[in-house]
């Protein structure tokens, strides 16, 4: 059975990552105070090198574009983590025989290097990062290629994600069952309703530790 997984704020707390990541930034270059909230505002849904263009310019940066981007890249590697108990719930599903995959949009560069550091790739059979296949979550070229990578089919996968467009969405418009990770939140975000709404990437995995992998 494949379990496909978004990554940044399901199975890493990619927020947290980011805030420490700035917060060292900032303070290591003596920047304003005021630079931190640029940063965050810049960087918070996504991050491209392209995004350092724009940042070197407006925060008068002297190093280049490609420093900005391999500086952010190790820097956020270092800084992310894993939610509790995630690699531990992923290995366990693995032994019972799931197919486990990342299906992330982002740059490939920065989501290699938090799966790398955080161990997770390890676990996994596949990884799809949308800018490899140059499309993104919710196209169902995505969740093909996730699939395709994770070498099993797509049918009577499930997918697990903390977004309702293109996590749930997108998934359940393929065919997937989905667990939403919810947090705190509800559901307010029309047609495709998650099959399981779950506070966490572990509760997720528990749910799904308990159906049958044939």
């Amino acid at each position: 059975m494949l379990a496909l997984f978004d990554l940044d704020n399901t199975l890493i707390d990619r927020q947290g990552g980011l805030d420490a990541w700035v917060r060292d930034f900032v303070q290591a270059r003596g920047l304003p105070g005021e630079a931190a909230a640029v940063l965050c505002s810049r960087l918070r849904a996504r991050a491209y090198p392209e995004d350092f263009r724009a940042l070197r310019e407006e925060l008068g940066l002297g190093d280049t574009t490609e420093d900005l981007w391999r500086e952010y890249v190790d820097g956020v590697a270092r800084s992310v983590q894993c939610f509790p108990g995630v690699p531990e719930g992923l290995a366990t599903l693995r032994a019972q025989g799931w197919t486990l995959g990342v299906a992330t949009n982002g740059a490939v560069d920065i989501q290699r290097a938090k799966l790398s550091a955080t161990g997770l790739a390890s676990l996994l059979e596949g990884v799809t990062i949308s800018e490899a296949v140059g499309v993104r979550k919710p196209e169902r070229d995505l969740f093909d290629a996730a699939a395709a990578a994770c070498g099993v089919p797509l049918a009577g996968g499930w997918m697990v994600g903390d977004n309702p467009v293109t996590d749930i969405a997108g998934a359940s418009a393929v065919g997937l069952r989905t667990a939403w990770v919810a947090g705190t939140r509800e559901w307010t975000d029309g047609p495709h309703e998650p099959d399981v709404v779950v506070s966490s990437a572990v509760e997720a995995i528990e749910y799904l530790r308990t159906l049958p992998t044939d």
